[in-house]
């Protein structure tokens, strides 16, 4: 059963046939987070443990990059199967407010259209309430049908439509 794990050395070669989906989609752009990779961690098994390891210290206010805020990143896996990524950003600046938002996800090509966006949303905004977030700041590109119904399904009320974006708030618990 899928579930949320901290980003982990272990599931390299997962998260390197992902990563060849995501440059291989011609569908959707590539994932920023593909590009954010540490080069030499996607050919060295110690360079992509230091890459994990950097992703998870950006939870902490002291392992944030300049220009990043606080974010927890979160691996959804199957077993050893790398499904996809989550990303919820501790808080908001004025240009995540506009391209960006609260949570990001991402479903690796082969995993799409199985309800793993849905449930990687869901599993995710109770991890942001306890981060403070009462209301999720959640977009996606205006074309993105699949990623608007995702957001609906999960309570999204649509705040508006910008040149690029749907922007829905997303409450963090149920009522």
């Amino acid at each position: 059963m899928p579930q949320f794990i901290d980003p982990v050395g272990g599931l390299l070669t997962s998260f390197l046939a992902a990563v060849a989906e995501f440059r291989a989609d011609h569908d959707y752009p590539v994932p920023w987070f593909v590009d954010d990779v540490d080069p030499q961690a996607l050919v060295d098994p110690a360079a992509f443990e230091a890459y994990t390891a950097r992703v998870v210290d950006e939870r902490n206010p002291s392992g944030v990059r300049p220009g990043f805020v606080p974010m927890t990143t979160l691996w959804w896996v199957d077993g050893e199967q790398f499904l996809g990524r989550l990303a919820i950003r501790h808080r908001l600046t004025p240009a995540l407010e506009k391209v960006g938002g609260h949570i990001g996800y991402d479903v690796r090509p082969s995993a799409r259209r199985r309800g793993h966006a849905t449930a990687m949303l869901a599993a995710a905004l109770p991890i942001a309430r306890s981060l403070g977030i009462s209301e999720a700041l959640v977009m996606c590109d205006k074309t993105n049908i699949a990623s608007q119904r995702v957001i609906e399904a999960n309570g999204g009320r649509l705040l508006d439509v910008t040149e690029q974006k749907r922007r829905y708030w997303v409450p963090t618990t149920r009522s």
